[in-house]
């Protein structure tokens, strides 16, 4: 299965500002190809390369560059060929995704979900946390605010992607399993954009919980995995202003493959795991 991932990104900028870009591929990823380029007024910027955590094998890139006045243009392109062997983990990575985070305040909803999902273990729990999250949230672009959380989506019961997955994670935090934040590409993704989905960790392996049920979970491609959406934004600055004038993003699997790119076809009852 071969994956085609694009992103384009135009940065409008009054002087120089420190971007701090998390749009490649993470380094487990199987790479065919791959470029990122980062240019103004046709002359190419620097971008340095940053893993965070620098000892995972799930690193995520986060990429710098020193944005001047204008247009910054960020284009970036790969190819995926197959998948990488799903990683392990290790104790520190359970601990820190247990603890309650700005955006998943697993401390804030603890009674909730110890009433709702009290006596619900393993799978059943993570399947019981998905279905109510898909059920009692309407997917409305537009009407969530970036800085909204967890405890903001299950009071509203409006959001869009990483509102979902704040919530997924906070609830299944607040059950003792040990969630986190991702940030992919999703094929056949509509409306397509860059995507978030949860990770639970359960019998020793990461499963993936996508409440929107907007994607085939078979061909999500990962970006950054943190506690939440804090850890993953696509782009961040500092010293200075910019505007995001224009950001188009697309993922699609090569000839056609309905069974990793067709939302429809995932049952979201399976559990999988992204590479």
């Amino acid at each position: 299965m071969q994956r085609i991932l694009t992103a384009e990104l135009d940065l409008e900028m009054a002087g120089p500002v420190d971007v701090i870009l998390q749009i490649a591929a993470a380094r487990s990823v199987a790479f065919q190809a791959e470029r990122l380029t980062v240019s103004i007024g046709g002359r190419e910027l620097a971008a340095t390369e940053i893993l965070d955590p620098p000892d995972s094998v799930l690193a995520s890139r986060l990429h710098r560059i020193r944005g001047e006045a204008g247009v910054v243009s960020v284009r970036y392109q790969a190819v995926v060929d197959g998948s990488a062997p799903v990683a392990g983990t290790d104790e520190r990575e359970t601990i820190a995704y247990l603890r309650p985070s700005r955006y998943a305040q697993s401390d804030e909803v603890f009674a909730q979900a110890r009433r709702q999902f009290g006596g619900l273990q393993g799978r059943d729990l993570v399947a019981a946390v998905g279905d109510f999250v898909a059920s009692s949230t309407i997917y409305s672009p537009g009407l969530s605010l970036g800085t909204d959380s967890a405890v903001t989506t299950l009071a509203s019961g409006h959001g869009v992607c990483r509102d979902y997955a704040h919530l997924v994670i906070a609830l299944l935090r607040a059950m003792d399993v040990p969630t986190r934040y991702v940030a992919c590409y999703a094929p056949g993704l509509r409306p397509m954009d860059f995507h978030a989905v949860a990770e639970a960790y359960v019998d020793g392996v990461w499963y993936v919980v996508d409440a929107t049920r907007l994607s085939n979970r078979r061909g999500l491609v990962r970006i950054a995995t943190g506690r939440d959406a804090a850890d993953c934004a696509f782009l961040s600055y500092y010293g200075g202003n910019i505007a995001l004038t224009h950001l188009r993003v697309d993922a699609e699997v090569a000839g056609g493959a309905p069974e990793f790119d067709d939302a429809a076809l995932d049952d979201h009852v399976g559990f999988v795991s992204i590479s």
